[in-house]
């Protein structure tokens, strides 16, 4: 895989922060984005520091939705003319601490079944989340000799299934 230069890499930051912030002006959100590199991806944090909570409340969205979709339009924008996808930047996109909460609530919901399907000795199906939340709950599992996962179902409807490995 190329090793990315230290200048694309902060041009990428560059570009991600002023294509946010541009983003929550025209949503009449007006809002400061920290750009970080923060170990394999790129984090834009929203300052909410300014914002009613109802503005925050209205940024994550009901179950992360929005703020959902604004990583996937980042990602996608920020990308789109790049000719080798092994160089995209892979944006994340926080505010308010939600990823990091998302994230505890993602391990616990992993432990969980991993916990359940050693006990009962029978499939786990977790509840249905986002394809990147199922690759996280895949990645939190793999190194479990004992477990495997899959998914199953279609969009978006797709769970995640966890079981004992054969």
């Amino acid at each position: 895989m190329p090793v990315m230069s230290d200048s694309y890499i902060d041009q990428g930051l560059d570009e991600g922060q002023q294509w946010l912030e541009k983003l929550l002006n025209l949503a009449k959100i007006p809002a400061k984005v920290i750009a970080q590199k923060q170990e394999d991806s790129y984090w834009l944090t929203i300052d909410e520091t300014n914002l009613t909570p109802e503005q925050v409340s209205v940024l994550v969205g009901v179950d992360g939705k929005v703020i959902d979709a604004i990583q996937y339009l980042t990602n996608t924008i920020l990308n789109i003319n790049n000719d080798n996808s092994e160089q995209d930047l892979a944006y994340t996109v926080e505010i308010a601490g939600y990823r990091a909460r998302r994230q505890e609530e993602l391990l616990l919901m992993a432990e969980y079944a991993a916990k359940k399907v050693r006990l009962t000795r029978e499939e786990y199906e977790l509840p249905p989340l986002s394809s990147t939340e199922r690759r996280q709950i895949h990645t939190m599992l793999k190194d479990c000799e004992d477990l495997e996962t899959y998914s199953h179902g279609q969009e978006p409807d797709r769970r995640l299934v966890v079981k004992i490995r054969n």
